[in-house]
């Protein structure tokens, strides 16, 4: 019973991506769009910028600049992978790794960066925080400052912080975190309005807390997000679509997420999870796991404004 049963999940799974890789190549061809709400006047069609050139790197389900090594990325696998975070430079060539010391891969599923317990320091966030059943009563997040001096592999024991859900357990697969005060922010994925979730940085202290419920969006399947460096641009992806909110100076990220969001060009991938803003603001990345024998490839999709500077 059991074959039949993960039989047919596979071939439903299957099914599921014929529309994502038929829209990949009528994109290819025709510069088609899955709708007409795009606004491309603020960033440009995607750039292949080079394919992963390394094979560990098979399930990037995140994405996120270094603050302090300029052209430099941090990416990992998705659940079950090895409990590394991977660098790579922006054409997708790899740079080394960092291994987390006593800590497993349950379902890692986004990586962030931002301020830490230390003022002035760049910190990295690693969100464990998958749960495709809902079964989970606790989420990790590990935090570890960024390296600073970059080697072929670094090792290093992360701080764990624990969070659980205000409203019972749910799957997520973004994690951000705000510039402007620390705070950290997890968005659910399977519900039709995707819940944003958040710790203040002194929770996140204390290692241990009980995230606040803020507001639901009107995204779903959400599987990734970033915040720019200067917290004043914010970023939301789906399988299908990437969404675009600015933020003014002095604004709450409720305040922010309770205005419509503006879509962004997006190349349909064979599964892209992945999405991060460069450490300046003036581009974003997306990359795909890889899937039916479809390299990752690292896309480009530059602000108009900062090029036309």
């Amino acid at each position: 019973m059991k074959f039949y049963i993960d039989t047919a999940f596979k071939l439903l799974f299957l099914l599921s991506t014929l529309p994502f890789l038929l829209s990949e190549k009528l994109y290819d061809k025709y510069e088609f769009r899955l709708t007409g709400h795009i606004t491309d006047s603020l960033y440009s069609a995607p750039h292949a910028m080079g394919t992963l050139d390394n094979h560990e790197i098979d399930e990037a389900s995140g994405l996120v600049a270094s603050q302090i090594h300029p052209f430099l990325l941090y990416t990992h696998n998705d659940s079950g992978g090895d409990p590394e975070v991977y660098m790579i430079d922006t054409l997708g060539k790899y740079n080394g790794k960092i291994r987390l010391e006593g800590v497993q891969n349950e379902d890692w599923e986004d990586i962030a960066v931002g301020p830490g317990a230390v003022a002035g320091s760049s910190y990295l966030y690693v969100g464990d925080i998958g749960d495709n059943n809902a079964k989970r009563d606790e989420i990790l997040v590990y935090r570890f400052p960024e390296p600073k001096q970059l080697q072929e592999e670094i090792s290093i024991k992360p701080e764990k912080i624990i969070l659980t859900y205000p409203d019972g357990p749910r799957d997520a697969e973004t994690l951000m975190v705000d510039p402007w005060n620390g705070d950290l922010l997890v968005l659910s994925k399977r519900d039709t309005s995707n819940t944003l979730y958040r710790a203040t940085a002194d929770q996140l202290d204390s290692k241990e807390a009980v995230l606040e419920k803020l507001i639901k969006l009107p995204v779903t399947m959400a599987v990734g997000g970033d915040i720019s460096a200067d917290g004043k641009q914010i970023l939301i992806k789906n399988y299908w679509a990437v969404y675009y909110w600015e933020r003014e100076q002095g604004e709450s990220l409720a305040e922010v997420f309770a205005r419509p969001p503006v879509q962004l060009p997006y190349k349909p991938e064979p599964q892209g999870e992945a999405i991060g803003f460069s450490a300046s603001g003036d581009r974003y990345y997306t990359l795909s796991e890889n899937r039916f024998r479809i390299k990752p490839v690292l896309y480009q999709y530059l602000n108009l404004r900062y090029a036309d500077h």
